[in-house]
């Protein structure tokens, strides 16, 4: 009896410290895959950041390779004055700010009528606002180009702000879907109490409604943000006029610019370091736009989007969470 009992607690012991070492093993491979994974994502900002760093000099030292010999900042001072940084950070916080508002606005108020509203054709233009999420604006740019040239809005930033009132802006039919798939688990009983109390469907929706809906509207407001902020593609096709650009617009000035000095004169990127001595002969290293300038001027790009969205990672994350993304 007694040696039963030991077997049998042997066992128990044993198979204890199975379950624990196999969950030590799960734990570890876990971790290093998601190790993995998420250098995959780092790895451009460690390159972007390391290489803005480097000098004229490291840049085409083979020996250089993450850790530059000396820290050299005057990138970002090129960088910064040939892209007019102030005057295109102001008119991409204009653009952003504004469609920001009209999306917030729009996008609500469409999919509130879509969630609480029967009427005929409500599923076709449910299914059209789905089927805008699935289509890239490459595919439809050139009827839409034709239309706004007709429409004299060319130049102007009308193409971009004015769809975002009738639900077809930048992904506009994301954000009716997630504020649609909200409203669609609000209980109707805060609406009909408002009714009882004398409330109009506009004092319902902007009084009852709008506040209930705070992390979808922070949700859909960052991500609004961060796509108008870095959209470089419609300002340029509806913009021909570059003083008036955005500030991700102008990244393509300054790779331009870098192009024409290294890899169009020299007929590489990576051309002999003689060609690049006898190249840079003339011009200013410290205003000379290389490889390390534009990775400086796309981190300036990217700054004010990182800085937001570490100031409102923990809001933004529990709004997802409290959307119909995970519904």
């Amino acid at each position: 009896m007694n040696r039963a009992l030991e077997l049998a607690s042997g066992k128990a012991l044993s198979a204890a410290r199975y379950v624990r070492h196999k969950g030590l093993l799960f734990k570890l491979a876990s971790n290093l895959f998601l190790i993995t994974v998420s250098f995959i994502f780092v790895y451009p900002f460690i390159y972007m950041i390391s290489t803005s760093l480097k000098s004229y000099y490291d840049l085409f030292d083979m020996s250089v390779n993450w850790v530059p010999h000396e820290l050299t900042f005057s990138n970002f001072v090129t960088a910064f004055n040939f892209m007019e940084y102030p005057k295109h950070a102001a008119i991409s916080l204009g653009v952003t700010f504004t469609a920001v508002a009209l999306h917030l606005f729009a996008d609500s108020f469409i999919a509130y009528g879509l969630a609480r509203y029967r009427f005929p054709g409500r599923g076709f233009l449910t299914a059209v606002m789905i089927l805008s999420i699935m289509t890239p604006l490459q595919v439809i740019i050139i009827p839409q180009y034709l239309e706004f040239n007709m429409l004299g809005w060319m130049n102007t930033y009308l193409p971009i702000i004015v769809p975002i009132l009738f639900g077809f802006g930048l992904k506009s039919g994301l954000f009716i879907f997630i504020f649609r798939q909200f409203f669609l688990g609000l209980p109707k009983s805060l609406e009909e109490a408002a009714k009882i109390d004398g409330c109009s469907f506009i004092k319902t929706f902007f009084h009852i409604v709008i506040p209930t809906a705070r992390t979808s509207m922070l949700v859909c407001g960052v991500m609004a943000m961060v796509w108008h902020w870095n959209d470089y593609f419609a300002p340029e096709i509806y913009n021909r006029l570059s003083d008036s650009w955005p500030l991700p617009s102008m990244l393509t000035a300054l790779y331009k610019q870098y192009a024409s000095m290294f890899v169009n004169a020299t007929g590489a990127s990576g051309a002999p370091l003689t060609d690049l001595i006898n190249l840079t002969s003339s011009h200013n290293l410290s205003n000379l736009v290389t490889e390390a300038t534009v990775a400086a001027g796309i981190f300036l790009v990217v700054a004010p989007i990182l800085l937001v969205y570490i100031v409102l990672q923990k809001k933004f994350v529990q709004g997802i969470e409290r959307t119909g993304l995970v519904e």
